[in-house]
Order: C-alpha cells, then structure tokens, then sequence
C-alpha cells in the first residue's frame, strides 16, 4: 500500500534539558550529568530547520532552574535564560517550541523525580495538593519562557503506581493547568507494547483503557523503536484522537511510521534519541536530526 499524498503536518525533535528514566538517575548522584548546551541547542535548531522541521518538544524536568521552585537546581541546572536562547532561536526560525514535564508515577522508572521534593516515590496520592501546586507553577512558568503556540507535553508514559481511575484523574487535572494558557495537551500512549510476554504490557492496557475516559483533544503520542504499529494508529483515529508517532532512529522506521501514520489520518513524527543537550551529545544529535528529519517530511 502507498504512502499517501499529503505531508505530515508536525516534524519534531525531542531535546533534553534533563530527563528522568532508570538510566539516567543513576548518573545523577554520581554529579555525571552535564549541564544543558543552550549553543548547541541553538545549532540544533538551526539543522532543524534546515530539515525541513517545525516542531521543538523541549523536555526541562530539572535542567534550568524555575524561579517559583528555585529548591528543585541539581548541580547540573542551569539558569532558565538558557532555555529562553534556544526558544528564542526556534521561533526566529519559524519552529514552534513545546514546553515538556513528565508527570508519570512509577519508583521503577522514576519518570516524576524532577519534582523533588515535592513528589514522594513510595507514595502514589500523598501530597498531592502540593505536587499540583508544584505542577501549575512549572507549567506557568515553562509557558512564559517557551512561548508555545498549540501545545505542552505532560509526559505520562509507563506509569506504575496509579490505578487507571488516578492516572486518568492525574491527567484531567493537568489538561486543566494547560488549558488555562489556551493550548492542548500532549501526552506518550503507550499501547505499542501490547504483547502479553512483554513488561511494558501494564502500561499498553493503561493507555488503553485510558483511551475511553480521556477526552478528544488530548494529542496521543504513540512510540515504539522498533516497530511501526499501524493496528495502533487506525485504532486512535476511530477513538477520534489525534495522535503522532515516535518513530525511533533508522530512516526504514520513519518510513514505516510515516506511513502508518499518514494512512490513519495522524499527524505528527517526533524524533527522540533520549541524549543530554550537551557538547558530548552534539555530533550523534544533529546526525540524527539531518539524516531523518528530511525523512519525515
């Protein structure tokens, strides 16, 4: 089957202030993580643009220190100017910028730790009232800084501890924070993972049954490295989503996504290759950005 005739509307990268998975917290206490390259991240933007992208999903967790929250720096954080540079960089060039935080409750993946200490890992509900004051303030202010147009990424993928009642709550109350400053929400869907044999499988029935409660102008997000899903996509759009892919990091697989995505009627491609901005980073980031985001058009 053809791929079909129009474009795929939003060609994005996933860039790294900092981030919270398994991989990275263990490089944290050991004071190995860099600070984010705010010229790098302008260089970045500037191949972007020069691939024919426009979309800049900019995920800060820690990384730039917020002035409502200044007791959440890490010795990597570096001031919120550097991320305003490189925001500013991307709007010069036509590229809309999407402040990202990740809201996602899991002690194995440790998706929410940016939050600390305002968030309590063995403690799916406690504190709640002061993790959504925390929430509110960072999103306002990430909004002030990045100047979005449409959207903001709440994170939400491969959540352990909530119940699909709570995740699905936890998501309501941030929509609502969003949709104060007048844009969407984004979040990751991750029903890709639906083999029973899998351990991601908790978080494909999550998303899942999610799917039913969440309301429609919630932008899904679907991901897989390996593998293009278009049972996945064809079934977002009978939910009536809009939805993008993740598509992983071989032009084959953009291809394959594309086209899943296309023939569903989604429409965004979001490259990630889960990389600190940072000058160790610089060649392996702007080779992906230049080899697959002319793909993605």
């Amino acid at each position: 089957m053809s791929v079909p005739k129009q474009k795929i509307r939003y060609r994005g990268y996933l860039m790294h202030v900092s981030h919270y998975d398994p991989s990275w917290c263990m490089r944290k206490p050991l004071d190995s993580e860099t600070p984010f390259d705010s010229a790098i991240g302008c260089e970045v933007v500037a191949a972007m643009a020069e691939a024919g992208m426009n979309l800049l999903v900019l995920d800060v967790s820690d990384g730039a220190r917020y002035k409502s929250h200044p007791e959440m720096a890490r010795h990597y954080t570096v001031p919120m100017k550097a991320v305003k540079s490189v925001c500013d960089a991307a709007h010069k060039a036509g590229i809309d910028v999407v402040p990202k935080l990740n809201f996602s409750k899991s002690i194995r993946n440790q998706h929410d730790y940016w939050l600390l200490p305002h968030t309590y890992p063995y403690h799916c509900t406690g504190g709640m009232e002061d993790y959504y004051r925390v929430a509110k303030d960072t999103i306002a202010e990430l909004v002030a800084v990045c100047r979005p147009e449409r959207f903001f990424h709440i994170g939400m993928d491969e959540d352990h501890c909530r119940s699909v009642p709570q995740y699905v709550d936890t998501i309501m109350k941030l929509r609502a924070m969003v949709k104060q400053h007048k844009l969407r929400t984004i979040i990751w869907n991750d029903s890709c993972h639906d083999d029973i044999k899998s351990s991601a499988h908790v978080h494909a029935c999550k998303s899942m049954a999610a799917e039913k409660l969440l309301p429609k102008d919630i932008i899904h997000v679907l991901w897989d490295y390996r593998n293009a899903h278009a049972n996945a996509a064809r079934r977002l759009t009978a939910e009536k989503f809009e939805f993008w892919a993740a598509p992983g990091r071989t032009v084959e697989l953009v291809q394959k996504w594309k086209q899943a995505v296309l023939q569903a009627g989604g429409t965004g491609l979001l490259l990630t290759n889960w990389m600190k901005c940072a000058k160790e980073n610089q060649a392996a980031i702007l080779n992906l950005i230049r080899e697959l985001g002319p793909a993605c058009r």
